[in-house]
């Protein structure tokens, strides 16, 4: 009986916390095989995190090498949605993981989703069915003296707002 008790008590502690994880995180860049070849020698040092609500995509590559970063930038900038903007952040970046204060995280629409044709969209969740890209700037390796930012892209710069408190 007790072993019975035991291990109802494991599979309902088991579920009740695969339900609270918010994403599912897989140690290597799973993005799809149709963007830049040029792209593949990252997947080892990426990161692909899913949900939170919706099955939507993230891609995380942290990088430590500004050659390496450069040379991947105008690949990374061609999977973005036409018209989606490029987010500005600074230090350390929960799509990055701990210890990360470089890097780009591309965030990507369910499969299959599609904006509305109608456009009746809340402004905060019109980039939702778009990939859009955040950029994780350090100033050294990721230097934005140092790169081209695309003239048809909105930009949003968010390295000097206020975070809240670990």
């Amino acid at each position: 009986m007790k072993h019975r008790s035991a291990l109802l008590t494991v599979i309902l502690l088991g579920a009740a916390m695969s339900a609270s994880a918010d994403y599912s995180v897989r140690f290597q860049g799973d993005w799809p095989d149709s963007w830049p070849k040029e792209l593949d020698d990252l997947r080892p040092q990426a990161r692909t995190l899913e949900g939170p609500l919706l099955p939507s995509p993230h891609f995380a590559i942290p990088f430590a090498d500004r050659d390496q970063f450069e040379a991947a930038w105008p690949h990374l900038l061609s999977v973005k949605s036409p018209g989606a903007p490029l987010i500005l952040k600074r230090g350390e970046n929960f799509f990055l993981g701990e210890n990360h204060v470089a890097g780009i995280i591309v965030h990507c629409p369910p499969a299959g989703t599609e904006r509305p044709k109608d456009r009746k969209v809340k402004p905060d969740d019109y980039w939702r069915y778009d990939t859009y890209l955040e950029l994780v700037v350090d100033g050294r390796t990721v230097d934005l003296n140092r790169i081209e930012l695309p003239k048809d892209t909105p930009i949003i710069d968010e390295r000097f707002k206020e975070r809240p408190p670990k």
